[in-house]
């Protein structure tokens, strides 16, 4: 009985949806290099997954730009150089910045479990707020 009434009452649907958004990825905001053929860029990341991350810039590329993107992450992480190419540009709203989705062409296994582990310990450390 007592786990019925935890779910009911605990348990609501928009806590579960918020909770499958978020596991998608993670809130970071680190300093990212990347470049097109002919430009280097320098901004910051909004959020990172092992697919992709979410670059803040007034001036994003167009959808199908290739990019290589080299960055920092947080901790022990180290530096992760790879390429990535533009799959969605936002013009910013009062919801979000401008800026734009990087999907990751290919990482490494041991850089995709670097990424994984970063998520996984600033999901953690967000829910103990």
């Amino acid at each position: 009985m007592a786990k019925l009434s935890l779910q009911d009452q605990g348990i609501r649907q928009p806590l579960a949806d918020s909770e499958r958004r978020g596991a998608l990825r993670a809130e970071l905001m680190v300093q990212i290099d990347y470049s097109t053929i002919d430009e280097m860029f320098s901004e910051f990341t909004r959020d990172i997954n092992e697919g992709g991350l979410f670059i803040e810039t007034g001036s994003p590329r167009p959808v199908g730009t290739e990019v290589a993107l080299y960055f920092n992450l947080p901790g022990e992480g180290g530096g992760i150089e790879t390429t990535g190419r533009v799959v969605r540009t936002t013009e910013g709203d009062t919801e979000s910045p401008p800026g734009m989705g990087v999907e990751f062409d290919e990482l490494t296994g041991s850089d995709r479990a670097k990424i994984d582990r970063l998520v996984r310990a600033l999901r953690t450390g967000a829910h103990r707020h």
